[in-house]
């Protein structure tokens, strides 16, 4: 079995408190305006592009 390292942790805790948090963003989507969801949205586009980076550094690694 592989050694996890505190790095590995922490990085992983990362990932679940985001996915949490976009959890908590949807409960909230409904009663928002159509101004609102328009410029969340718009702000959630930006973080595609960073996940997708993250994700390809990551299978470059393992190359």
């Amino acid at each position: 079995m592989a050694v996890v390292t505190g790095e590995l942790i922490r990085a992983m805790n990362y990932v679940e408190d985001i996915t949490a948090t976009l959890r908590r963003i949807c409960i909230y989507i409904p009663g928002m305006s159509a101004d609102e969801r328009k410029r969340l949205a718009e702000s959630l586009r930006g973080t595609v592009t960073a996940v997708n980076a993250a994700i390809a550094d990551l299978e470059k690694a393992e190359k």
